[in-house]
């Protein structure tokens, strides 16, 4: 869903209560006929979003309470004249009252629907029509507006119909309880309605209440939770009039004033931010009975200006003007896009004529009707009939819509044109010119085209996920997905690129859950999203606790604030539980929103899918993890996009179609079918960061330090060297003038028993240093002919600096496999320095040593090397190291990545043929060690001093050795 998190009180309150009597009736009301009018008057300000009257939604309070007044009041009278209460005259007068002026709007609006909307949401609009005409019209928008993946579509023409639903739905069952406790208790019935109302109160209050902090649109459109507010309509019928009577006027005026200030107060303050209904619904909602109960009577009470010609006018036109209203909003904008308020405001006048008509030649006639009246059974068949007409002709027009936009069926992945890896394109250009000539997904299609991950995205509700593990699942690797549903769009593609290395997907989604750290509302849920803080921390500590993932891949929607340094702050604050993992972290940057239901258009635009495009200015907007990503602020975190083919910089507007793909199932998400699309290209992206061997790539080695705090690498795949020089010491002081002495001893080599290796330089009493020095047991690993070699290790430099770090010198490197033969041919035999870092400074080093010293191709002994490339936090958490040896480009290249970034590089060209090949072409061995001391060290201006602290380890993650072969 393209997601605002702001919470959105539903746009469409209530359905004005039944007109009162006429003024012939000794009961006529007319202050009631002017409250209406008051009522009804907030409630098109607020649709037609005038400013300061944010609040105008509280109309449906007022409304409820007044019908629960009037239609008690009615029951009352009654049961008390003739013993009983007659149903089926009550439902006959009901039924004619309502129903014939609701049927016209709706077989307009089904009519209408047809010229003014999208296919596809025509076809929405006629189940519409069929829920408005059968009464329930309020569930089927509960139903939708608690479904966070149904968000990001146009509102409903009849969503004001809802009201319409609840107020039948109280006809239905209100008096039929009323008429039982009459049978029951003949005598008391009075105290036995007032306890009987009390009761249905205090339960529906306490569903209120409940649903406005779990679920906003079921408190607000449901009927449960608004029976609380007839009942208070119904409190005020029950008073006997009497005793309001003898209430001096005064204090009735004061009363109606203080009702009339709480329901005005409502108005302006409320706005889609106040949890509604729940506690705020009590004030307009009291409000409204103080003015009933105050009355027309008091010389100074409001009751004298809501009785005035004016308002009772707009009184007794308030049930066609509440039904016309909205749909002359919502198919107008449908027709010619977003319109601002005083054009709402003036179409919302215009829908006064309709309303007229609609009363002029519909309601009166039928209401007052001899015939109609003369026998209730013909007011109820007239209701039925009412109902029967709308429902005919959406099942008309909807099975003709159906038919025009084809069926839903999921499509079938296996059939679609593959992906480009690279490049402008979407598709490979050689399917592409195969593709057939049609949109995949269809509009239809797309609607449901989710991921197929079952219950694993899971609700806003949920604070922990389940156990969502897919692929290989007996295997030891595994891509963990994380963050909210636009993270949760990438599920397929991340299941095949997991599934082609045998590895396992784990997926911890939460729908509308921001994963950088901050607090939002849930508009599904109407409140602060608790859920999601939970959600959040529980993932971070399970991602803590389980085994060590090989990549961690994340996303998030990019518009839960505008405040960029706050989002930074938000992000930085995830960020750092996840680095502490020393897994490779991989950021998919947010798609663009189209803001627009794209479906929806396109059923519309079949033959110009491209009228469906929308703005790349509001499509895209900043990212400021992406930005620091970019710019090297963000420490083992690399970013990658699709965006550049989605939405190429070669215009102003962004395809909703491309290739004839359907790229969106709502105004935000993907489809599934254009994310499997876009798999080999999300492939070879992770793949050229450096975060997933590529496709065909052969794991030569991968070490990620498990075991027992205190017991020794695996000695399967590591070997020690000890001592202070090679077998055999060609060259004493390894060579470098280093203090150390290497040893295998558990204080200066083990695993810390939280899937990292520590290497520690320790001093002993005499002030002589020991440390260690780690060789993998292969020497074969090697670039393929026409193929790449990828070294790699997440490592975390010892936390010290100045003179405490003087002489310390942490590096990861390799050597040529021969060596191991003698440990002579230095340097010819070749040296990558992946990483080398000295005296704490704030850098690190990558250097190729070839050829001869001193001098030689490789001008020894300093070798071709990057210079300091700084790295100021490398001591504060694990960063990424890796060295690329390519044989795939001409000339042939070595090349340095610090956290997915190239920040060095040699190539052929510049060494001799033959020391290149020397140095290159063959297999190599891994070491890591921390050496003290040395010509290096020294080259910087540090030595080992008395400063020089001992005991702070460089840490290392994971080593990886990756080979790909030619053609890959």
């Amino acid at each position: 869903m393209a997601a605002t998190m702001a919470p959105t009180v539903p746009a469409e309150p209530i359905l004005p209560a039944a007109r009162a009597r006429a003024p012939h009736d000794p009961g006529f009301r007319p202050d009631i006929e002017g409250l209406r009018a008051l009522a009804l008057l907030a409630v098109l300000a607020f649709h037609a979003g005038i400013p300061h009257l944010a609040g105008g939604f509280t109309g449906v309070d007022v409304f409820f309470v007044i019908s629960g007044y009037l239609i008690t009041g009615q029951l009352l009278r009654e049961a008390a004249v003739s013993g009983r209460i007659r149903l089926v005259e009550f439902y006959s007068r009901r039924a004619r009252r309502l129903l014939p002026s609701a049927a016209v709007v709706l077989s307009v609006v089904a009519l209408a629907g047809a010229w003014l909307t999208a296919p596809l949401r025509r076809a929405d609009l006629e189940y519409d029509v069929l829920a408005s005409a059968l009464s329930v019209a309020d569930w089927r928008f509960v139903a939708q507006q608690t479904d966070y993946l149904a968000a990001g579509r146009d509102p409903s023409p009849l969503l004001h119909f809802w009201s319409l639903a609840v107020e039948e739905q109280f006809y239905l069952l209100w008096a039929p309880l009323l008429a039982l406790l009459v049978w029951l208790a003949r005598r008391h019935f009075r105290s036995a309605w007032a306890v009987m109302t009390a009761l249905v109160m205090l339960a529906s209050f306490a569903l209120s209440l409940r649903w406005t902090h779990g679920s906003v649109s079921l408190a607000y459109l449901g009927s449960p939770s608004r029976a609380w507010q007839f009942g208070v309509g119904a409190v005020a019928a029950l008073l006997p009039a009497a005793g309001l009577r003898r209430v001096p006027a005064p204090l009735r005026a004061l009363l109606g004033w203080a009702g009339l200030a709480a329901v005005g107060w409502s108005v302006v303050e409320f706005t889609a931010r106040t949890p509604y209904p729940g506690w705020a619904a009590v004030l307009p909602t009291v409000g409204a009975a103080a003015l009933i109960l105050a009355g027309p009577d008091p010389r100074f009470g409001p009751g004298r200006l809501l009785g005035l010609r004016a308002p009772r006018a707009v009184g007794r036109l308030s049930y066609t003007l509440y039904l016309w209203h909205w749909p002359v909003l919502v198919l107008v904008q449908a027709r010619f896009g977003a319109l601002d308020w005083p054009v709402l405001a003036a179409l919302t006048a215009a829908s006064a004529l309709p309303a007229l008509a609609t009363t002029r030649w519909v309601e009166r006639p039928l209401r007052r009707s001899p015939v109609v009246v003369e026998l209730p059974r013909r007011g109820l068949s007239l209701g039925l009939s009412a109902v029967i007409l709308p429902v005919v002709l959406a099942l008309v027009v909807g099975s003709g819509t159906l038919r025009l936009l084809g069926p839903g069926t999921p499509v079938n992945l296996a059939g679609l044109p593959p992906g480009a890896p690279d490049g402008p394109t979407l598709l490979l250009p050689s399917s592409a010119a195969r593709t057939v000539p049609a949109v995949v997904p269809t509009a239809a299609q797309a609607r449901k085209d989710f991921p197929p991950d079952g219950a694993c995205e899971v609700p806003p509700t949920a604070v922990s996920s389940p156990a969502c593990l897919f692929g290989d699942t007996s295997s030891g690797d595994r891509i963990v997905l994380l963050g909210d549903s636009h993270a949760g769009q990438w599920f397929s593609p991340l299941l095949g690129i997991a599934a082609e290395r045998h590895w396992a997907l784990e997926e911890l989604v939460k729908q509308g859950c921001p994963l950088p750290q901050l607090t939002v509302v849930n508009p599904q849920l109407g409140r602060e999203y608790r859920e999601c803080d939970s959600w959040r921390a529980n993932a971070l500590e399970r991602l803590r606790i389980e085994p060590k993932p090989r990549l961690i891949v994340i996303g998030a929607l990019n518009r839960y604030t505008r405040d960029q340094p706050l989002l930074a702050k938000a992000w930085e604050q995830t960020l750092a539980p996840l680095r502490e993992l020393g897994v490779p972290i991989v950021y998919l940057t947010d798609t663009p929103i189209p803001g627009q239901d794209v479906p929806a258009c396109v059923s519309g635009h079949p033959e110009d899918p491209g009228r469906c495009a929308f703005p790349r200015a509001a499509a895209n907007w900043p990212d400021p993890l992406a930005e620091a990503v970019a710019a090297g602020q963000e420490p083992g975190v690399r970013a990658v996009s699709v965006n550049p083919v989605l939405c190429p910089d070669t215009g102003s507007s962004c395809p909703a179609v491309l290739e004839h793909i359907l790229l969106y199932r709502d105004d935000a998400h993907l489809t599934n079918v254009a994310a499997v699309v876009l798999a080999p290209r999300l492939d070879r992206l992770l793949s050229d960061t450096g975060a997933l061997p590529a496709p065909g790539t052969t794991e030569l080695l991968h070490e990620d330090f498990q075991g027992p705090a205190g017991s020794p690498p695996d000695p399967s795949r590591w070997q020690y060297d000890t001592g202070t020089c090679y077998p055999g010491c060609p060259a004493a002081q390894w060579g470098t003038g280093e203090l150390e002495t290497m040893t295998d001893a558990a204080q200066n080599v083990r695993l810390d028993g939280q899937g990292a290796l520590e290497i520690v330089p320790t001093r002993g009493p005499d002030g002589q240093w020991s440390s260690g020095r780690l060789e993998s047991r292969s020497a074969r690993l090697a670039a393929p002919a026409g193929g790449v070699l990828r070294i790699e290790a997440s490592i975390q430099l010892p936390e010290a600096t100045g003179a405490a770090a003087g002489g310390i010198w942490p590096a990861f490197w390799t050597l040529g496999g021969a060596l191991r033969d003698g440990y002579t041919g230095w340097p010819g035999i070749g040296e990558l320095d992946v990483m080398e870092s000295v005296n704490g400074r704030g850098s690190v080093f990558g250097t190729m040593h070839c050829g001869s010293a001193p001098g030689g191709p490789c001008h020894e002994p300093q070798g071709l090397g990057s210079g300091e490339h700084p790295c100021p936090d490398c001591r504060s958490g694990f960063h990424s190291y890796a060295v690329e040896v390519d044989r795939s480009t001409a000339p042939e290249q070595v090349r340095w990545y610090l956290d997915g970034t190239e920040y060095h590089r040699v190539t052929a060209d510049q060494v001799d043929p033959a020391a290149w090949d020397r140095a290159v072409h063959h297999g190599m061995f891994l070491v890591l060690d921390v050496a003290v001391g040395g010509g290096l060290p020294a080259a910087f201006g540090g030595t080992v001093t008395a400063a020089t602290e001992p005991g702070h380890p460089m840490r290392v993650r994971e080593v990886s050795v990756t080979a790909r072969p030619a053609g890959h």
